[in-house]
């Protein structure tokens, strides 16, 4: 038989398409093909010079993952007045679905290359979030998208770790009199940077539980109140001198701290992924 042409269209990348066809044509051992793919298909224009293409072919059949109603029609009259073999690879799934759901599609091209991408940003913002965790490496605040800051226990690693989630680079500092603070706090504007505070008395009780959990003495100077206070102080001096906003996560759940952060980096024109 003569060599199968496989023409592939699509008004994004065409992948989904590929990978189905590749799938399906490894089935036959013996098989001669040829993969045409067109990605990126807009317009009754561009489909009429890809049929012509079509047409001047023997043995052919075409693939497709459009959306666009009104470009799946062009391609099935085209296919039913050339008694051309024509297969919509996604119109049967999208209108089982509307079916069942009631729920009507977006009709946006490439919606799986966008969730991808934002799938590898978040593993990206995870990961980064790991990297310059508790100021492992004063580098990454200049990479951030957001830098939190802020003494012992603020709950500055798991509010971090929630960004990530949401696609937002987050390093975070901590801020202990005595170490000197990173330079690199004042080398990136104010707006990228939050700072974290609490009550002395909640320090307090969350610092003594962690010396318990640990098998520590509770005398030890990380709970001592003046310590807290010492820290306290020092701390909110750094952020005054900053110019950052200063949050007081005492009564606060980690989600609405973290909606407060976004809503003020929006706000201050700060851009993430996830807007």
């Amino acid at each position: 038989m003569n060599s199968l042409d496989i023409f592939i269209l699509s008004d994004s990348l065409g992948n989904t398409a590929e990978h189905i066809c590749k799938a399906a044509v490894a089935q036959f051992e013996t098989l001669d093909y040829k993969i045409r793919k067109f990605s990126h298909v807009k317009s009754d224009e561009e489909l009429h010079e890809i049929f012509e293409d079509v047409l001047s072919r023997q043995t052919v059949v075409v693939l497709y993952t459009i959306v666009s109603e009104e470009l799946i029609n062009s391609v099935k009259e085209f296919a039913e007045k050339n008694k051309i073999i024509a297969i919509d690879l996604l119109s049967p799934i999208t209108n089982s679905i509307t079916k069942l759901t009631k729920l009507e599609p977006l009709e946006k091209p490439g919606m799986l290359r966008q969730l991808n991408d934002l799938y590898f940003k978040r593993v990206e913002s995870m990961e980064f979030a790991v990297k310059y965790d508790d100021g492992k490496d004063n580098r990454g605040v200049l990479q951030a998208d957001l830098v939190i800051i802020g003494i012992s226990r603020t709950s500055k690693t798991p509010l971090s770790m929630y960004l990530a989630n949401k696609n937002i680079k987050v390093a975070n500092i901590p801020l202990v009199p005595e170490a000197s603070v990173p330079k690199e706090l004042f080398e990136i504007s104010s707006k990228k940077i939050v700072g974290l505070t609490n009550s002395p008395e909640k320090l307090n009780h969350i610092r003594v539980e962690r010396l318990n959990a640990l098998g520590l003495p509770n005398g030890s100077k990380y709970a001592d109140m003046s310590r807290i206070l010492e820290e306290i102080d020092f701390a909110e001096g750094i952020m005054r001198k900053i110019g950052c906003p200063i949050i007081n996560v005492e009564n606060k759940a980690i989600e609405e701290t973290a909606e407060l952060i976004i809503t003020y980096l929006k706000k201050s024109g700060v851009k993430i992924y996830n807007d």
